[in-house]
C-alpha cells in the first residue's frame, strides 16, 4: 500500500526489514543496546558484529529516543536504534514514549540527509504494544513529520506478517482515507 504526503511517499509492505535497501532501516533495539529477540536480533545477525561494536562505544539509548549506527553487512547505509516503550496497560506514558521512538527516528534520519527510511512495528512484539494503537500512533507520527519535511523521500513501514500489515493498512486507510 501506498500513500503520497506531501512531497514524500509513506508505503507499507510485508516483509523482512532485514533485506530492505532504505538508507537507514529503524531498529527497534533495548535501553542497552544489547541485541535481542524479535527485530531486533534479526538485525545483529543480519549487519554483523560491526553494529554491535558501535552499540557498545555508544552505550545505550533512553526510551524514546534514537542513536545512529553505521549498517554493517546490510542493504541499509544505516541503522537507527530507537527504544519502544514497554506496554503496561496504556496509562504510563507509553502512547507519547512511541510517538517520540518514532519522531527522533525521522528527526536523526533528516539531520544525516538520508532520503528513505523503514520502520518495523515497534514495541508490537515482547514489548506488548497492541499492534492497532502502535499503528495509529506510528502513521500518524510519520504522516504529521512528512508534511513537514520534505527531506525525507521514502517512510516504508517493513511488517512481519500478514496481519501486523492488515492492521496497518486499515490503520493507514483512517488516517488518510
Amino acid at each position: 500500500m501506498e500513500v503520497k504526503v506531501y512531497k514524500s511517499t509513506l508505503t507499507l509492505v510485508e516483509g523482512d526489514i532485514t533485506n530492505e535497501e532504505t538508507d537507514a532501516i529503524v531498529n527497534a533495539a533495548n535501553t542497552r543496546l544489547a541485541g535481542g529477540a524479535g527485530v531486533d536480533g534479526a538485525i545483529h545477525r543480519a549487519g554483523g558484529p560491526s553494529i554491535m561494536e558501535e552499540c557498545r562505544k555508544i552505550g545505550g539509548c533512553p526510551t524514546g529516543q534514537a542513536v545512529i549506527t553505521t549498517g554493517g553487512n546490510l542493504k541499509a547505509k544505516y541503522v537507527i536504534h530507537t527504544v519502544g516503550p514497554v506496554y503496561q496497560g496504556g496509562n504510563k506514558g507509553e502512547a507519547q514514549l512511541l510517538q517520540s521512538a518514532h519522531l527522533e527516528s525521522l528527526k536523526l534520519a533528516s539531520a544525516r540527509n538520508l532520503k528513505s527510511i523503514a520502520f518495523p512495528a515497534i514495541s508490537t512484539g515482547v514489548y506488548g504494544y497492541p499492534v492497532n494503537e502502535a499503528a495509529q500512533i506510528a502513521l500518524k507520527t510519520a504522516i504529521d513529520y512528512l508534511r513537514e519535511h520534505s527531506d525525507i523521500e521514502l517512510v516504508r513501514f517493513v511488517l512481519f506478517g500478514r496481519k501486523t500489515y492488515d492492521i496497518f493498512a486499515d490503520e493507514l486507510k483512517k488516517l488518510m482515507p
